[in-house]
């Protein structure tokens, strides 16, 4: 069996290798082909989806889902230019801090960018 990051690898591939296909023969193309609204809507129902599921309780249905909202968000992604390696080297470096620390980490890069906009 693979490991996840080359399951999300491949994956993005896939869709990277979709974005200029038929959208009457890949359905990411067609969702490439009508936007980041689309694309953005889609997120938010299979969130919606996966959050319905969770509060059924069922692993399988939770787990289903939760690969529909992984799924739409590799699209999201690569419509920013961006891979799961970005995502996952974010999840290394907040590694080892708790959920506590990296938020007033991020409280405090954020109001040193606003003492540094009046400089």
């Amino acid at each position: 069996m693979s490991s996840g990051n080359d399951t999300l690898a491949r994956l993005a591939e896939v869709v990277e290798s979709r974005r200029t296909a038929d959208p009457e023969k890949s359905y990411v193309a067609r969702l490439f082909s009508k936007g980041q609204d689309a694309v953005l809507k889609k997120i938010g129902e299979e969130a919606t989806e996966t959050v319905m599921a969770a509060k059924d309780g069922v692993p399988q249905k939770i787990v289903y889902e939760t690969a529909d909202l992984w799924f739409h968000c590799l699209i999201m992604l690569a419509q920013h230019g961006l891979h799961p390696s970005d995502v996952l080297a974010e999840l290394e470096r907040r590694e080892g801090l708790s959920g506590i620390e990296e938020k007033a980490l991020r409280k405090a890069v954020a109001r040193e960018g606003d003492e540094s906009a009046d400089i």
